[in-house]
């Protein structure tokens, strides 16, 4: 076996092969200054095997491939060509979901149950843009007689792509399915926690027929292969999902660079309203699943949990009661809810938030420390009696803790929810549909779930206001990502007018 593969296994498909060098032009490849950086199994706190770091350098070669590809063989491939890659890359994900999912859960930490749902739903997502590849219209406008007006839609061209660990697989077919669907060409840095899986996908990439350089993979730093990206002079967009302040940065290098065009999923603090007329044991269903599914690692996750004065002592006993049943351990034992965290420095960060909780007066219901002795666990983390200048009300914090405060009126609820720098998503529990949908439009977030959370779909767009991000991903909405809209007029009378 060549040092660009290794023999691996995982807990519940055995041996396979991993792939651990760089994705470029359709071949694994070692980076030019021949590093390597250690993956982590955040279970068990021990290295998995090392990979390929991808520098500045290697940032250069897979550009220079995706130009290439992109003024060369894929500019002729036809939209209904695209299209066929595309269901037969979805199709070669399908067959191998158990091995992806596997690999997701030993390198990232989650539940193998929800791993498997993630790689379904990265089948949905790249069969429903394998739908719109050759759906891609523009317009005939009428304005003069003598003249023939129309608009078309281009890709853009190189996007460099770089997606979060908190869901490897599927944020790299939230990126890649709608840039492939337009006619652009990619190169995406995966995250460095989490490469593994991408890395496994990419061998479908050339089996599937897509030709040389039209999707890289390359496995990296932030500050180093992300940063390249970023300010890359050939890129032409830049496609992030990750927090904020790094959202803030690639936006600058963006702008000082090429001015590439930008689209950034960012970070959220998402309120979750119950009212005292919601089935409370429902809403307590919902806002379990809201915070901790994927072990609160969810960029949408409900972390503010406001409940009406009538209900709020007996939705916080109720609530405790609930997240006691979530099971929290080995992510390959069916019957795990909650892995670990997906790194030590994660872990340490989420125990910082819950060190000012306590320092600022909130009252741990349950949870707030460490679960085991080993891996980067953490129990299922309820405060109650949050105020909302605390740091756990403000702060998004990626991890299994959520804060419980009391509201009043509807209006408050309003005033509430909307009391942070983010607006990703929201969620509101009641039985009254006006209610419903007087909360939803007051709110300033780019989905709101009603009697529900974290119920995302491929065709319904996704993203937010604020300093939760610009643009959309998912539906419709996420192929104005990736084309220019150009405007052609045609004088037909030949002569001036």
């Amino acid at each position: 076996m060549s040092n660009l593969f290794i023999e691996l296994k995982t807990p519940a498909t055995g041996p396979y092969k991993q792939p651990i060098g760089l994705f470029i032009n359709n071949e694994f490849v070692e980076g030019v200054e021949k590093k390597t950086f250690e993956v982590i199994n955040p279970s068990t706190e021990e290295v998995i095997c090392s990979v390929h770091e991808a520098t500045e350098k290697d940032v250069d070669v897979a550009v220079a491939a995706a130009r290439k590809a992109f003024e060369g063989e894929w500019r002729r491939v036809t939209p209904q060509q695209r299209s066929i890659y595309l269901l037969k890359l979805a199709d070669l994900v399908e067959k191998n979901l158990d091995l992806l999912a596997a690999v997701e859960s030993l390198d990232n930490g989650k539940s193998i149950t929800m791993a498997r749902g993630d790689v379904g739903a990265v089948v949905g997502t790249i069969r429903y843009y394998g739908g719109w590849a050759d759906k891609i219209e523009g317009k005939t406008i009428d304005i003069n007689p003598d003249m023939f007006h129309y608009t078309r839609r281009e890709p853009i061209g190189v996007c460099g792509q770089i997606i979060p660990w908190n869901f490897p697989l599927l944020m790299l077919a939230w990126k890649i399915a709608p840039a492939l669907a337009t006619g652009n060409t990619i190169v995406l840095k995966s995250a460095e926690q989490t490469p593994l899986s991408a890395l496994v996908f990419a061998q479908f990439v050339k089996e599937a027929g897509f030709p040389p350089g039209v999707l890289n993979i390359i496995s990296g730093f932030g500050r180093t292969a992300g940063a390249a990206l970023s300010s890359h002079m050939d890129v032409d967009k830049i496609a992030f999902t990750g927090s904020t302040v790094v959202g803030r940065t690639i936006m600058k290098a963006a702008a000082a660079s090429n001015l590439k065009k930008v689209t950034l999923e960012l970070g959220g603090k998402s309120p979750n309203i119950v009212f005292n007329d919601a089935d409370i044991e429902e809403a307590i269903s919902w806002v379990n699943f809201g915070i901790y599914f994927n072990h609160g690692q969810c960029c949408c996750a409900g972390s503010r949990i406001y409940v009406q004065e009538g209900i709020y002592d007996k939705f916080v006993e109720a609530f405790k009661q609930r997240a006691l049943q979530n099971k929290v351990g080995d992510p390959f034992h069916p019957e795990t809810f909650q892995g670990p965290q997906v790194s030590q420095l994660q872990y340490e960060r989420i125990m910082g938030y819950i060190q000012s909780g306590k320092e600022q007066g909130a009252t741990v219901v349950t949870g707030g420390e460490r679960h085991g002795d080993k891996g980067y666990f953490i129990q299922p983390t309820i405060f109650a009696n949050a105020s909302q200048d605390m740091k756990i009300m403000q702060e998004e914090i990626f991890g299994p803790v959520c804060a419980i405060a009391k509201f009043k009126t509807e209006e408050d609820a309003i005033r509430l929810g909307n009391d942070t720098a983010y607006g990703l998503a929201a969620s509101v529990h009641t039985k009254d549909l006006n209610t419903a949908i007087r909360v939803s439009n007051g709110l300033k977030a780019g989905t709101v779930w009603v009697n529900c959370h974290n119920m995302l779909n491929h065709a319904l767009p996704f993203g937010g206001y604020k300093a939760s991000g610009i643009g959309r991903e998912l539906g419709e909405l996420a192929l104005a990502n990736y084309t220019e809209n150009k405007s052609v007029a045609i004088n037909m009378a030949g002569k001036m007018f």
